[in-house]
């Protein structure tokens, strides 16, 4: 198994303004000064932790994600984070997973922080999502689940577990 070198970045968001928090970390990922592996970006990056998803949500043939894509591809890296998307009438808090290649894997965060209301706008997911990069199986999770270990219990034999928050 090969060294991961992943990077973390973290911004003050621009309140549901996605066109402005993708401008501004791009040139966060442009200021990576070395080849990295995984770029993980915060929980609902392009808006903040917003309790008005209709009309911020996107589909996964969105802006973002296609972002996402040009900045995996560019960087050489995957870029990781969740954002709000729209699926058949439902709104999900959704983790992507994004590779250079411009595969595409997701979870949708299962445990809604409903001291917020999360669990009255937002649809819950229910599978675990282990992706493999680099010989390294990662758990996938969204800031909330980490209050479940028995959810991210290692039966499914994980390397690493990344929640973004």
């Amino acid at each position: 198994m090969n060294d991961l070198i992943i990077a973390g970045i973290q911004i003050p968001l621009t309140w549901e303004d996605a066109a402005t928090n993708r401008q501004d970390l791009s040139k966060k990922i442009n200021s990576i000064d070395r080849p990295v592996d995984i770029i993980v970006l915060p929980e609902m990056f392009t808006t903040g932790f917003s309790m008005k998803p209709a009309p911020i949500a996107e589909g996964m043939d969105g802006e973002t994600v296609e972002w996402m894509g040009h900045e995996a591809h560019k960087s050489n890296a995957v870029v990781t984070g969740s954002v709000i998307i729209e699926e058949n009438g439902n709104y999900f808090n959704r983790m992507l997973w994004i590779t250079p290649d411009g595969g595409i894997e997701y979870y949708d965060k299962r445990h809604l922080f409903s001291l917020a209301g999360e669990d009255e706008l937002y649809s819950a997911g229910q599978e675990i999502k282990i992706v493999e990069f680099k010989g390294w199986r990662i758990n996938l999770n969204i800031c909330y689940d980490l209050r479940f270990p028995v959810w991210s219990r290692n039966t499914s034999n994980y390397d690493c577990i990344i929640y973004v928050a």
